[in-house]
């Protein structure tokens, strides 16, 4: 195993070099031996050499984590800006249909590709949108998922900013805010809980003063350990105003088209319905169907689905062989003939 693995690691760290992700490599080696070993049986025939390039292969063209648990698609920024990019893929219909949604129906949707993705982080996308404690009102996909990008890929930073947010309405000093470190996030969330019954009212306050929150921002930034949002783009979006509403500034960012590319899983809004490479599976899926009118219809349906998605999901057997069909018309189809 030790010689295989070795013989593996040079393609295995060039695949993740191209992903961005050179820094994370022990990560998913590790990662990668771990779902061999649960499932060794499995690979008995398919060959290990065969196994550490579709694995890196996966994870170089962003695909790797679906239906996978939520602290591993939490566990690296790659993971994060994969897992909202197989989410636009695979629901960008929604968007292109104009449907609106409750904040439960895209927590199911989420679930299908992440079985115990939290409800709290939906929830805080929601409050983004809708700019007050109110989570039961409806949503178009393309505001909810930019604001889930933004609160999913910067969590630990937006948490920080909240309670630096919160003393500042409360009238501390600048020089008395604590910045929270890397080791105080366990610590960050459970205050952030706490503290989610006083959002609506500090919202019907008079705000704070932009310049005040942007020398507690510079701080914060000098000290974090995680990643955060570009500073030129919180000074750009703070100089815009006189006073600053925590979720109003939270959807200025989630909105800002830098920010965006900073994290790079969602095109433009501009372009934000256009996937052509999508776009010609659905295609050739459909031509499929069109032209064996005899055969079962959801049969080949289903089967045409599986072709689309080999591509999507070259591990989707090792987790939870569970298969997401997406149709022409955005809605998703599960099967399980699979497991049989």
């Amino acid at each position: 195993m030790h010689r295989v693995v070795g013989a593996v690691t040079w393609q295995i760290k060039s695949e993740v070099k191209r992903a961005n992700a050179d820094g994370d490599v022990l990560f998913y080696l590790r990662d990668a031996v771990t779902q061999l070993l649960d499932h060794q049986q499995e690979y008995t025939t398919f060959g290990l050499i065969r196994y550490f390039a579709e694995y890196f292969s996966s994870v170089k063209n962003s695909n790797h984590v679906l239906f996978r648990e939520y602290n591993y698609i939490r566990a690296t920024p790659h993971n994060r800006a994969s897992f909202i990019r197989v989410f636009w893929r695979c629901y960008r219909q929604i968007g292109k249909s104009g449907d609106l949604l409750s904040t439960l129906e895209y927590r199911s949707l989420l679930q299908l590709l992440c079985p115990d993705f939290p409800l709290e982080m939906v929830q805080r996308a929601a409050r983004i949108v809708q700019m007050e404690d109110v989570v039961d009102c409806l949503m178009s996909f393309s505001d909810f998922l930019y604001a889930l990008q933004l609160h999913f890929y910067y969590p630990e930073f937006l948490n920080s900013m909240l309670l630096i947010y919160q003393d500042l309405l409360a009238g501390k000093s600048p020089n008395t805010v604590i910045v929270p470190t890397s080791t105080s996030i366990d610590l960050l969330r459970s205050v952030a809980a706490e503290n989610i019954s006083k959002e609506k009212q500090q919202q019907q306050q008079d705000g704070v003063d932009p310049s005040t929150l942007a020398q507690c921002i510079d701080a914060l930034c000098d000290r974090f350990k995680h990643s955060h949002p570009p500073r030129s783009c919180m000074r750009e979006v703070l100089g815009q105003t006189n006073k600053v509403y925590y979720y109003s500034f939270l959807m200025s960012l989630a909105k800002h088209e830098s920010i965006n590319q900073t994290i790079g899983a969602l095109p433009s809004r501009a372009e934000f319905l256009i996937d052509p490479e999508m776009d010609q599976d659905l295609d050739k899926l459909i031509a499929q169907i069109s032209v064996s009118p005899s055969s079962n219809s959801s049969g080949s349906a289903v089967g045409g689905l599986k072709e689309v998605h080999r591509r999507a999901s070259p591990r989707r057997n090792i987790h939870h062989r569970r298969k997401i069909e997406v149709e022409s018309d955005g809605s998703t189809e599960e099967t399980d003939s699979s497991e049989n």
